[in-house]
């Protein structure tokens, strides 16, 4: 048995490195910063998209002009001056974490001037309509103001890049969501994937601090109010299976799909166009995206929040055909170029899914079984079954269905990985090959 420590000689050898204490302060100030300017970018997000709706409830038509020259003008200044912040922003933090991406190129990714510009790009993509959501760009724009830290923190309070990386990745979802526990889950499982990267005291103190800032503002509630979700019961087990199965097939198609679109060198007249012609592509995919709005009655513009949150509380569809329309519009979106994340849109499908397959099996459609969808879908589209399982059972106050949810989260996540391989990583390696053909007018701030 090892000796106990010493009480006064460990606090004196704790209290007198000065520097170490300064950088861990620093450390803490910052991730408040970024939980606060998640919490502005959350206001932001959510203003624009109202903003949208009372524009397309007053003009039917407008989505149809509207949302396509949004897109085409996001699209172009994106390509031109901003390529850092396309799509969902998790793979630039992945990338950014990489062996590849040294100090002298990380910004390419993560930078404070990034983020600013991505909370401008993505609150203008939800006030045109587009299907997105704001969970996967509050990970780099919390990424991007934690890092930027290192400019204060002394070299010898040991504090890497690598530590401010992810603890600002997991404050984003876990401001964007308030769900502390999704975001210390989110680091383990999507951010650290090697063993050099594994979370630390202060990295989990920094998540815990950025989670505080939207609690103090937004109060303790979870992201979809108080559902009642009643605890597992054997009526749950064959439904559940086919929601898990059903979940991680479309889950693997959407991921294969996302990553086979966005591969540059793939073949087809689509991808030519998008070579060839990406603000017109762009304006494209927003027009579909606006036809099928129009269609839809507005269901599938934006994150797909208010739809999933009617559907917890009354457990009525209010589309037919929400799942494939939300489906198309979300990847549509991605691929079109612009900035904007998928785990909102992710759990609105999955919702969906979950209480049309409970109505396909002839079974009453509950909370338990829509929560079932979005954890299901979520973990299939990420392979991150941990994540999507803590997240979804925050959101809906699921504490007594857990053991439900980690089983759909990993049913979905194995019969995903059938389809398609992990889509952020998948993702992160298109980002890092951008590198070779950059190597002037880098932002390092």
């Amino acid at each position: 048995m090892s000796p106990q420590p010493h009480i006064g000689r460990t606090l004196r050898k704790e209290l007198s490195d000065w520097r170490r204490w300064v950088g861990r302060t620093l450390v803490l100030v910052f991730a408040s910063t970024a939980g606060l300017t998640v919490v502005a970018f959350t206001w932001l997000s959510e203003r624009a998209l109202a903003a949208f709706h009372v524009l397309q409830s007053t003009y039917w038509w407008a989505p149809l002009l509207w949302t396509p020259f949004c897109t085409m003008a996001i699209a172009a200044i994106t390509r031109r001056w901003l390529p850092g912040i396309a799509g969902s922003g998790i793979p630039q933090v992945i990338a950014a974490l990489e062996p590849e991406a040294t100090g002298s190129n990380r910004g390419y990714f993560v930078s404070l001037r990034l983020s600013i510009a991505k909370i401008a790009m993505t609150a203008w993509g939800l006030l045109a309509g587009l299907s997105l959501g704001r969970e996967g760009p509050s990970v780099q724009i919390a990424a991007g103001v934690l890092h930027h830290a290192r400019r204060w923190i002394p070299e010898s309070a040991r504090v890497s890049d690598q530590a401010l990386l992810i603890a600002g990745g997991a404050a984003g979802i876990a401001a964007a969501f308030n769900t502390p526990l999704g975001g210390v889950m989110f680091a383990i499982e999507e951010l650290s994937r090697r063993p050099e990267q594994r979370s630390n005291g202060l990295v989990l103190a920094a998540i815990v601090f950025s989670g505080l800032m939207a609690v103090s503002i937004y109060g303790n509630a979870t992201y979809f109010g108080v559902i009642r979700i009643d605890g597992w019961s054997t009526a749950l087990i064959w439904p559940g299976l086919v929601i898990a199965v059903v979940s991680g097939v479309l889950g693997g198609i959407f991921s294969r799909l996302m990553l086979t679109s966005m591969t540059p060198n793939a073949k087809g007249w689509c991808m030519n166009l998008r070579r060839n012609r990406p603000i017109a592509f762009a304006g494209l995919c927003a027009l579909l995206i606006a036809l099928m709005g129009v269609t839809s009655d507005g269901s599938i513009f934006g994150s797909g929040y208010m739809h999933t949150r009617q559907l917890l509380e009354s457990g009525t569809e209010t589309f037919d055909l929400f799942v494939p329309f939300k489906f198309l519009a979300t990847w549509l979106t991605t691929w079109s170029g612009v900035p904007g994340g998928i785990f909102a849109p992710s759990l609105a499908i999955g919702g969906s899914l979950g209480q049309e397959v409970s109505q396909w099996l002839g079974v009453a459609s509950t909370p338990a079984y829509i929560a079932l969808g979005m954890a299901g879908f979520l973990a299939a589209v990420t392979q991150a079954p941990l994540t999507a399982f803590i997240i979804v059972m925050e959101m809906v106050d699921g504490h007594a269905l857990v053991l439900s949810l980690m089983t759909c989260a990993f049913v979905a996540c194995g019969v995903s990985r059938f389809i398609s391989v992990p889509l952020y990583p998948g993702l992160a390696l298109l980002q890092l090959k951008r590198l070779p053909a950059q190597s002037q007018g880098i932002d390092r701030n």
